[in-house]
């Protein structure tokens, strides 16, 4: 078990913890964007690393300030189909095409995903506990999106 699961850090730990994932993200993202060729491709990863990009401004914010706000909608659970485990994860190529780019981009919204899951468990009955459970969610709803778009054009029926 890792130390996330075990151990809750103050508040501003834990911000900053989450601000350093929010910007490992964006910087796979950004490489990805820099490595491939296809357009559509590239928009994906791009509007992805946007998404990281907010996140982790969100994260400062709070850090800033002390607190964390957010909409009350983040705090509902967001179902997932688990697309992830429909295909396995590997590193894009400059020929990676939108589905290979989308997929890529699942895994790595599943590893934030992963990432606050860990904190909430290891933060139970603390107060960022709520922080981590709102930005959960936030990931999670990113992630059913990527899911949807999937989905709509790469799962369809003949």
């Amino acid at each position: 078990m890792s130390d996330e699961t075990q151990v809750c850090y103050t508040l501003e730990a834990a911000l900053e913890m989450a601000i350093q994932m929010e910007y490992d993200l964006f910087r796979n993202y950004l490489d990805a964007v820099r490595r491939v060729r296809d357009k559509a491709a590239r928009e994906i990863l791009k509007d992805a690393a946007l998404e990281e990009l907010d996140h982790k401004c969100a994260l400062e914010k709070a850090l800033l300030e002390g607190q964390f706000q957010r909409q009350a909608a983040m705090l509902e659970k967001v179902p997932t189909m688990n697309l992830d485990y429909v295909f396995g994860k590997k590193e894009l190529t400059a020929e990676a095409t939108a589905r290979e780019a989308l997929a890529y981009a699942i895994h790595l919204e599943n590893s934030s995903i992963d990432f606050y899951r860990r904190m909430v468990t290891g933060c139970e009955g603390a107060p960022m506990a709520p922080v981590f459970a709102k930005l959960l969610t936030d990931e999670t709803r990113h992630l059913q999106e990527m899911e949807d778009l999937y989905e709509r054009h790469f799962l369809t029926e003949n």
